[in-house]
């Protein structure tokens, strides 16, 4: 039965767990056996939902011995299961900052790893930036933190700092970059076990960037050094106040509510934490600390108080969402801080986990506890000036809020809203388009890219640079390892800023591009030359590009989206024959040191009306070729024609060696069909073309079928080519 009761339990048919588990109660005599399967009911019956009288079990089983911490790991996954359900969080945490990549849900300067100000800001190649001494402290293999993109970084301290939103941010933020310092030269301080200096460090940072996440949450761990909990508290809620959702604050104020003996409130917290961040080891093992402490002496056997006792523990989830309701509420009506839905949404929902309404606290336990579970501290506010505030109607707020300590939070709290526009909006007399603006064409950046050594370019410029060169264009360091990748991500901050401050000059940088973009589209004018070999319609012709220009060329036509260039032989006097064929792109495959293989196929015949040059490869402004049809009789004796020649074609194909035929199928193809209709298509049967590139003709030789629009002139062409080939065959 009890193999039958933890087979329902992996089921997840909790409440047959708990059934077979109370049955088997009375069979077992012994004291650790039954306090074992008490536990075990308890446990299915937390997972069932029915915390209530989990509880009651709970207590029945600490009757018979002081539970151990591992005996309430089950209770502690369950009550983090319920915050998680409640608040919407998700079973792993959420990269910080994923639901906001622009401006949307956090300021477009926070490093999205400490929360703090972005300092040093380096860019990964997937376009994130950081700041340096975050990633300096992130475990190998790296991994950005906001796209979880591991596949493009190498080593990641060997990134640089990004040059242009380093020199932004000290023209943008030169006071809240001081206060950043000071945090280092605090940190300095505290790791020397100098906590009084550090402390003075980081109370003058905090008087220049007074909504500095990171500064609150790292002063609280200095308070608590110095054993000045009370305030290592006050700092901490201020910390969780400015990021509802940053685990360092939640983490700082359970510590701090700890060592005030203030268990409840800590155990609260610290499932809180492990609601946000799953893996948190630290969080995690002060939990189950705090679970000894806490729930171990609130199941000891006292039965006069069970009933109180039991809604207490329970209040550790309710009290925690009515308790982030009123405050945020409040921060809401004070700050221009955007508020995560679940926070909104707390306020609004029912605070309890499907409890029955006798299960509350009664009114003796809620003012006994109105110190711990229902307060929250503010930085110059006492707990039952706060808590007076939620307990009073709205009537009586305006009374509470007249006494001193009140006077000195709203007059805080209007003080931070004022100087938070500091690090959220820029000056607008700051802001200059040239402090933008690419190095190599002198434009605002449009699609800005940030190399390994730090420096940001335009993407298009970027990449011509490395097709000459694989080295910065700035600092020269050597960028192969960058060129192998070929997987350029824009740079999100850099390309947010200049769409939140330059929108005009965007707009007109964008215009041109596109402008530039539609004249390398016309397929009749500039048309992109590729002076090589001879290309015919329907034909595959596969090129080895390793030229600059030539590079160049081929990403203009993939990024335009035609696909499609000319191909003509050379001339000594004009540079490239008059007559070719467009190819069309089916397929490129890159190598490391940027050269490709690119795969084509012949498209359509061309007249080259002008000849001309763009950055440093051919163009031409051409005109198409078709065949002219005919008719009557003229169309049977071509047809006869075509018979006749497709025919002797074929007796040709069939006398060449076994060996010359196999190399010839394998890079042309086998021999098209014979066409019925062969003035169907434009440029004429396929199956001339086919056998125009296999024929052991030279170029100049084939150039004149390319240039002729009667198919019965290249036809009788081809017929007298393969009587030639015929005769001089070796017998």
């Amino acid at each position: 039965m009890l193999e039958l009761a933890a087979e329902a339990f992996q089921a997840r048919n909790f409440e047959l767990a708990a059934e077979i588990y109370e049955c088997q109660l009375q069979d077992f005599s012994d004291q650790g056996t039954h306090q074992d399967l008490l536990v075990k009911r308890a446990d299915a019956l937390a997972f069932g939902g029915k915390l209530a009288e989990a509880f009651e079990v709970y207590r029945q089983a600490s009757a018979l011995e002081r539970l151990r911490p591992a005996q309430l790991e089950t209770l502690t996954d369950c009550l983090i299961g319920s915050i998680r359900s409640k608040e919407g969080l998700p079973l792993q945490r959420c990269p910080q900052g994923q639901s906001a990549a622009g401006f949307g849900g956090h300021d477009p300067f926070t490093c999205r790893i400490c929360l703090g100000f972005l300092y040093e800001p380096v860019t990964l190649p997937c376009g994130h930036s950081f700041c340096k001494k975050c990633l300096d402290r992130e475990k190998k293999p790296a991994c950005c933190r906001q796209c979880k993109d591991a596949s493009k970084l190498a080593d990641v301290q060997s990134y640089r700092v990004n040059v242009i939103l380093s020199n932004l941010l000290s023209k943008w933020f030169p006071t809240q970059l001081l206060a950043v310092q000071l945090r280092h030269e605090g940190n300095v301080s505290y790791s020397e076990k100098k906590l009084e200096a550090a402390l003075e460090k980081y109370n003058e940072a905090i008087k220049l960037a007074p909504r500095d996440y990171v500064l609150f949450s790292n002063r609280s761990q200095i308070n608590s050094s110095l054993r000045n909990f009370e305030d290592a508290l006050c700092d901490a809620e201020m910390a969780c106040r400015i990021q509802p959702l940053g685990l360092k604050g939640h983490l700082r104020k359970a510590q701090a509510l700890a060592a005030l003996r203030k268990t409840e409130e800590a155990l609260t917290e610290y499932l809180f934490c492990i609601a946000l961040e799953p893996e948190s080891k630290l969080a995690k093992s002060e939990a189950q600390k705090v679970s000894v402490e806490l729930l171990s002496d609130m199941f000891a056997p006292v039965p006069d108080k069970v009933q109180e006792r039991i809604p207490d523990c329970m209040s550790l989830l309710s009290a925690r969402v009515r308790l982030k309701g009123n405050a945020l509420s409040t921060l809401n009506s004070n700050y221009s801080i955007s508020t995560p839905r679940l926070y909104k949404d707390s306020v609004k929902r029912s605070a309890t986990l499907n409890l029955p309404e006798k299960s509350k606290p009664p009114p003796s336990i809620s003012s006994k506890k109105s110190g711990t579970i229902n307060s929250f501290r503010c930085p110059c506010s006492e707990n039952r000036n706060f808590l007076l505030k939620r307990k009073y109607s709205s009537e009586d707020e305006d009374k509470v809020e007249s006494n001193e300590g009140s006077y000195k939070h709203l007059k805080l709290e209007t003080t931070l809203k004022e100087k938070a526009a500091s690090w959220y909006s820029v000056v607008r007399d700051l802001i200059d388009a040239a402090d933008l603006e690419c190095s190599l064409c002198m434009r605002l950046f449009y699609e800005p890219v940030t190399t390994p050594c730090g420096h940001t370019f335009c993407l298009k410029c970027l990449e011509r640079c490395l097709d000459h060169n694989a080295k910065c264009p700035l600092c020269k360091e050597g960028l192969s390892e960058y060129l192998a990748q070929r997987q350029y991500s824009k740079t999100t901050l850099m390309e947010d800023l200049i769409a939140t401050y330059l929108p005009e000059e965007l707009v007109e940088r964008r215009k041109v591009y596109e402008e530039e973009m539609a004249e390398l589209s016309n397929l009749n004018k500039n048309v992109p030359i590729f002076v090589c070999t001879m290309a015919f319609p329907t034909v595959p012709c596969p090129l080895h590009i390793f030229e600059p220009c030539y590079r160049l060329m081929i990403r203009r036509c993939m990024e335009t989206g035609t696909k499609q260039f000319g191909m003509c032989i050379s001339d000594s006097l004009k540079g490239f024959a008059d007559y070719g064929c467009i190819l069309e792109i089916r397929n490129v495959e890159f190598f490391p040191d940027g050269r490709s293989v690119v795969d084509t196929i012949g498209k359509r015949r061309f007249k080259v009306i002008q000849h001309g040059q763009r950055d440093g490869y051919n163009t031409a402004d051409i005109e198409y070729l078709e065949d002219k049809k005919v008719e009557g009789e003229e169309e049977t004796e071509l047809l006869a024609l075509h018979d006749a020649v497709y025919d002797q074609a074929l007796t040709w194909i069939n006398s060449i060696r076994p060996e010359q035929k196999e190399r010839i199928i394998g890079h042309f193809g086998p021999m098209p069909e014979k066409d019925p209709e062969p003035q169907v298509s434009p440029n004429g049967p396929p199956w001339c073309w086919w056998l125009l590139a296999v024929l052991p003709l030279e170029e100049r030789a084939q150039l004149p079928f390319l240039a002729l629009t009667s198919l019965k002139d290249r036809l009788t062409g081809i017929r007298r080519v393969l009587m030639f080939m015929s005769r001089n065959r070796p017998r």
